[in-house]
């Protein structure tokens, strides 16, 4: 089950809602754990039982490692390795294990012909990570081990965050798993965010996505430069627009369910480096690295070349978690090249230059690293590079058809919303109603409901009529 559905804008939502509205405190976690497990067994069927069990084995993990750390710390050190390495072989089994067979194979050091496939279950990537934050946590002191199943249970299955985040650490949501309020104008903020995060979702990134898939199923020889330009920065701003969307419904919703989720996104493609861009993209999974892996590696406390070392390897393994091609790999290393040449002192000359340049600089890298998240495969990301540098003559528009007034509309409202202009026009026009009085700004807010209604509402329309509907992160 998506949010963009029918079936969870009109049932699933507004029934969950109003239950765990009226509910009594006391049975609303039980009653979120079991909407997110019918949530999630929607899609997934049998692979729920996965979940599940992935449920009580941590939870087991959790309370060892909270017994030991404070009588044998080595004890709890060797329990949190073992529930850690249980849970990354899972992952590696799932999401890596026809990868990793595949290349053994063609390295000669696998001899079979057929590999059976593994079906991927839709966001055990982000599950999982919020699983080792948790028993990193209990083992760091920063947080208490769960002593109810069920509670735990919920802080990975919570339905809003479950399929593709944002990545929330245990010691930030405890306490309200533990004890929570719904206040009115936290659910009509969510409410909103919710909504906005929806129309970031249908009518941004879903029309640009046409023109990507199509340019993308051509053979890169054949994609004509104007075209291939084209398509990456609708590419661009799909994936933002896809992915940002999703936070924003997730963060609505747990607004609306009374959760505080951290934001993901900080309009990234305004960033003056790869460094700003990743402080600003993805948020929760960069800082999850950062915490759980760039620091504990040692950061930027062992040298120059450990700093190097250590950058270059978590890029890698934020690659690696994207997905299982040398595509995502490439991508990660790419950024983590980048990323060093900033620390070698690119990044001070960046900040001694206007700024335009640093912006022009990060979006030409980070666009050209979309090739490699897009494409199939490096032989065909190697290929659309060559359509951008203008070594194809095709005449081939065929991804083109689409290119109309609408779209032309649609990548001049991605390029305005990718940026924080609307705050600043909101924030100039709230600042202005102050000073009239308090009825105007009260009619404003009440012309924003409404606008907001009717945005709904024609998200709603385009659902109904486009079948069109893919989410990005759903396959990480």
């Amino acid at each position: 089950m998506v949010f963009s559905s029918v079936v969870f804008l009109f049932i699933f939502l507004p029934w969950t809602l109003m239950i765990h509205y009226f509910l009594d405190p006391r049975y609303r976690n039980l009653f979120l754990l079991l909407v997110s497990l019918l949530f999630y067994a929607w899609g997934e069927g049998f692979l729920t039982i996965l979940i599940i069990s992935s449920i009580f084995v941590n939870y087991l993990g959790g309370l060892l490692i909270g017994y030991y750390k404070n009588r044998k710390l080595g004890v709890a050190k060797l329990f949190l390795g073992v529930f850690i390495a249980i849970n990354v072989l899972v992952l590696v089994y799932f999401k890596y294990f026809n990868f990793i067979l595949g290349n053994l194979q063609e390295a000669g050091l696998f001899s079979s012909t057929i590999l059976s496939p593994v079906h991927l279950p839709i966001g055990i990537s982000f599950y999982t990570f919020h699983i080792i934050s948790y028993l990193i946590d209990v083992y760091r002191r920063d947080a208490v081990s769960q002593k109810n199943p069920f509670d735990l249970g919920l802080y990975i299955f919570l339905f809003p965050q479950l399929v593709a985040g944002p990545i929330i650490r245990y010691k930030d949501i405890s306490q309200k798993i533990a004890a929570r309020f719904i206040i009115g104008s936290e659910f009509t903020s969510g409410l909103i965010r919710f909504i906005r995060g929806l129309a970031k979702k249908m009518i941004i990134a879903n029309n640009v996505a046409v023109v990507v898939d199509q340019a993308f199923a051509q053979d890169p020889g054949a994609i004509p430069t104007s075209v291939a330009w084209l398509a990456i920065l609708c590419y661009t701003l799909q994936i933002y627009f896809d992915f940002s969307g999703y936070s924003d419904m997730a963060v609505g919703l747990g607004k609306m369910l009374g959760f505080n989720f951290p934001e993901n996104f900080n309009y990234p493609y305004m960033a003056n480096s790869i460094r700003e861009f990743w402080q600003r993209w993805h948020i929760s999974l960069s800082t999850w690295f950062r915490d759980y892996l760039y620091i504990p590696l040692g950061g930027n406390k062992g040298g120059k070349a450990s700093t190097y070392r250590n950058l270059f390897f978590v890029f890698f393994i934020t690659g690696l978690w994207h997905g299982a091609s040398w595509n995502f790999i490439v991508w990660g290393l790419f950024h983590g090249c980048f990323l060093v040449i900033e620390r070698i002192g690119f990044g001070s000359l960046l900040k001694k230059l206007p700024a335009a340049i640093g912006h022009i600089y990060t979006l030409c890298v980070v666009i050209i690293a979309w090739i490699f998240f897009r494409a199939d495969t490096l032989t065909y990301a190697i290929g659309f590079m060559k359509a951008l540098g203008g070594f194809n003559t095709s005449t081939n528009y065929i991804a083109l058809s689409h290119a109309d007034e609408y779209l032309l509309f649609i990548l001049v409202m991605g390029i305005i919303f990718s940026t924080n202009l609307r705050v600043v026009i909101g924030n100039y026009i709230t600042s202005k109603l102050s000073f009239v009085g308090d009825y105007a700004l009260k009619g404003a807010t009440m012309v924003s409901y409404f606008a907001y209604l009717a945005l709904f509402i024609y998200c709603s329309s385009e659902l109904a009529q486009n079948n069109y509907n893919p989410f990005i992160y759903f396959r990480f």
